[in-house]
């Protein structure tokens, strides 16, 4: 044989093993995975948002969530669970330990749950920031949500000889008991209890396709034997996205926007406030913009609102058209902002939506007026603030600081005549030159020969001659 045919063989050898190890990896499927292991909140959404993205650009073939968390806050886990009920791809999660709250809302919309021994899943009560249950229209509105996400995974046909029965897949009222404590199911739930099941109540329930213990557990018993595994990485803007787009951030960011304005506006000259609100006016748009949430004309809303406003206090008297359109202009510029609406067209928005941007903003300007209120005492009275930005000395005219034209302070003593009468006060004529003056004692009157005595507040005091 040949050099020449020897190295064809070994090349045709090598083409026929890529070929093989390429159709080998076409074959396995794809999977892609991404964690939630902290509270849900503006960066699980971003987060959500861009692994779903990657997920569909790769073509994967599975989407597992890999979750650990206690919860968070409703509006970003009911934008989550709802990504997940309208994905083209299979959406599977393996609870690590905890999925409480919004977790649980976000894992029902899953197609599968699996759990690891000693995991939990429920207790999905809206709470306030300090622990406490809010109002009954909050709960309503999770009670829906959770009934309705159950809702959307249909029922199983049971045949049983000649009888067909349909059960739900998640059954609606065993989700809405991990809402509401009224809820009594036999042999599930006491009336005054919040749901919440472990791993070995939730398989019995449905709400669980069964324990696992690490991803691979779970891929094996989705019946995924050849895999192969794509886990979602975040980059440091999407973090810091997540985070300028936090609504507790924006509100503090809208507070400061309208609270330097205020201050500039009353000190002008100072720049601080100003700059301050300039950076917290860059911090708000530009990952609204960045995101294409926010358009140019919404921008421009917002500074035409600005200058109307800055019209009103400095150029048109009182407060009028001009400020209160001012006010509207801003209010909507930043309020449009948060919308991913397109021009005047907000369909796809939802009424929600625009209730939620509208109570960042308004709570945002309530904020700044009532720091206004606040600092305008405080800071201005503040011998180290205060003093930077106040006239805080005094003009004593003792020092020699007066307002009023000071070379009458030379008349004193000098002799002149009461030009009328003095009742105390009336004027005097010296040397052919009339001046206000007030009487020291009585009445003094017309004609009468007097002497100036004193200059005192811009007023020249006379006494009658003796």
């Amino acid at each position: 044989m040949t050099h020449r045919k020897l190295l064809s063989l070994v090349l045709l050898f090598v083409c026929l093993f890529s070929l093989s190890a390429e159709t080998t990896d076409s074959l396995k499927t794809q999977v892609f995975t991404y964690k939630i292991f902290r509270e849900i909140g503006s960066t699980s959404w971003i987060h959500t948002q861009e692994a779903f993205a990657e997920a569909e650009e790769m073509n994967a073939d599975v989407i597992l969530l890999h979750m650990n968390t206690y919860g968070g806050q409703v509006v970003f886990a009911d934008s989550i669970r709802t990504k997940i009920l309208n994905s083209n791809i299979p959406v599977h999660v393996f609870i690590d330990n905890n999925a409480a709250s919004a977790g649980a809302l976000i894992s029902i919309a899953c197609d599968s749950i699996y759990m690891r021994p000693g995991a939990n899943i429920g207790a999905a009560t809206v709470v306030n920031q300090s622990g406490e249950k809010m109002p009954d229209k909050y709960q309503s509105y999770m009670r829906s949500t959770i009934r309705a996400t159950a809702e959307a995974h249909g029922k199983d046909t049971i045949v049983s000889g000649k009888d067909t029965t349909y059960v739900w897949r998640r059954d609606p009222h065993i989700a809405e008991a991990m809402v509401d404590e009224s809820i009594y199911i036999e042999n599930v739930v006491d009336t005054g209890k919040i749901l919440t099941f472990t791993t070995l109540e939730a398989i019995e329930n449905g709400f669980c396709e069964g324990q696992a213990n690490n991803i691979d557990d779970v891929l094996n018993q989705l019946q995924i034997y050849e895999y192969e595994i794509t886990t979602f990485k975040p980059s440091f803007y999407d973090g810091l996205k997540g985070f300028l787009t936090s609504p507790i951030l924006q509100g503090i960011l809208i507070l400061v926007i309208m609270g330097g304005i205020y201050f500039e506006l009353q000190t002008p000259g100072v720049g601080f406030p100003l700059l301050a609100a300039a950076i917290a006016a860059v911090l708000y748009f530009s990952p609204l913009y960045i995101d294409g949430l926010a358009d140019n004309w919404e921008i421009i809303i917002f500074i035409i609102g600005l200058v109307l406003i800055g019209l009103e206090v400095f150029v048109i008297p009182g407060f009028g058209v001009a400020g209160v359109s001012g006010i509207i202009l801003v209010v909507g510029g930043l309020t449009l902002s948060l919308l991913d609406n397109d021009l005047f067209n907000f369909d796809g928005v939802g009424f929600n939506k625009l209730l939620e941007a509208m109570g960042i903003v308004l709570s945002g300007l309530f904020g700044s007026l009532l720091a206004i209120i606040y600092l305008s005492k405080k800071l201005l009275s503040s011998s180290t603030f205060g003093a930077r930005i106040a006239l805080q000395t005094e003009e004593n005219i003792e020092l020699g600081y007066i307002g009023v034209e000071a070379s009458l302070n030379k008349l004193v003593g000098e002799e002149a005549v009461a030009f009328t009468s003095l009742r105390p006060s009336g004027k005097i004529m010296i040397e052919d030159e009339q001046y206000d003056a007030v009487a020291e004692t009585g009445y003094i009157e017309k004609g009468t020969k007097v002497k100036v005595t004193r200059f005192l507040h811009g007023q020249l005091y006379v006494m009658t001659q003796k």
